[in-house]
């Protein structure tokens, strides 16, 4: 018997709203608090809307905590005038637009984030366009909104960012016109960005993230069944750790176990230590989970896993 409300093996954090905490990105700001973004989709939802309407429609979820390992929520980033701030307790009952997957940046002077943005509240996946666009904020709660980026497509999704050792901001993203393959943009003051090509390409993915650990730069992608790993000497040119097949966080159990593949993760490096914050679904079972009759198996948990480089390779401990 699934209890969809107990904890499942590992899990550090659950939206306390909808139980959908997906997509997280994880920053400490100055004064050594951990901040938590992240997808807030609408899992338990009584009434989302048919189809995946209740993947959709979701906010910006926020989560602080002293030490990385215990959470506490604090609200969500809801429209404000010139961009989006953060609000104490639950998002509206009524939204009109859907947020997804930010990346938060500091860029030396400033926050940054790199959010997906769709209008309303889709109940298919195709047939509507996102786009990433640029917020920056002084505080991680108040952000003014920028201009959405001129990428590849107007199919992009899960942006990353990070600075490269040639000195260029690079941007890594999905874009679902390529047969949802990594696409990068290159910009020299992470505002304008240049067009760079494929940097992964192959088995279709999503969720890209890049970072530097044991003198190499890595990328990892959520191919759902797991994480593919790739490694580059420059964050440019990539090869991918394995075989076409090896991935990790690839473990799965019964759903009444609660373990699950680990899906689009994101990685805080400090000094030596390298934690990778993901999510799953953990009363799971493989099944189509947009039925309102699956709703326990929509539910999500952010979980986080030690990474670390053996050789040449990238080592994950769940």
């Amino acid at each position: 018997m699934i209890d969809p409300d107990a904890a499942a093996p590992g899990e550090i954090y659950r939206d306390p709203v909808y139980d959908g905490a997906t997509d997280p990105t994880v920053v400490v700001d100055a004064e050594g608090t951990w901040w938590m973004h992240y997808t807030q989709r609408r899992a338990n939802h009584p009434a989302p809307g048919p189809g995946v309407a209740w993947v959709h429609g979701s906010r910006i979820g926020v989560a602080r905590s002293a030490d990385g390992q215990r959470w506490e929520y604090r609200g969500t980033l809801e429209p404000a005038p010139g961009g989006l701030a953060l609000h104490e307790g639950a998002p509206p009952a009524n939204v009109d637009e859907t947020h997804w997957a930010p990346d938060v940046i500091h860029d030396g002077e400033r926050w940054r984030m790199y959010l997906t943005e769709i209008e309303g509240v889709p109940t298919e996946w195709a047939g509507h366009p996102r786009r990433i666009v640029e917020y920056v904020s002084d505080d991680l709660a108040h952000w003014e909104r920028r201009e959405p980026l001129a990428l590849d497509s107007d199919l992009v999704i899960d942006a990353a960012v990070a600075h490269c050792p040639d000195g260029l901001w690079r941007l890594w993203y999905k874009d679902e016109a390529a047969d949802s393959v990594t696409k990068v943009a290159v910009s020299r003051d992470p505002a304008t960005w240049e067009p760079g090509g494929t940097a992964v390409g192959g088995r279709p993915h999503e969720g890209p993230y890049v970072f530097a650990l044991g003198g190499r730069w890595w990328m990892l992608t959520d191919e759902w069944r797991g994480m593919a790993v790739h490694h580059s000497p420059d964050s440019v040119r990539w090869e991918r750790q394995g075989g076409a097949d090896e991935v990790i966080l690839g473990e799965s159990g019964p759903a009444s176990r609660g373990v699950q593949i680990g899906r689009h993760g994101m990685v805080v490096v400090r000094d030596d230590e390298a934690l990778l914050y993901y999510f799953t679904h953990p009363w799971w079972d493989g099944s189509e989970i947009s039925e309102a009759d699956a709703a326990h198996q929509r539910r999500s948990a952010v979980h986080v896993a030690r990474l670390r480089v053996d050789g040449a390779r990238l080592v994950c401990e769940r």
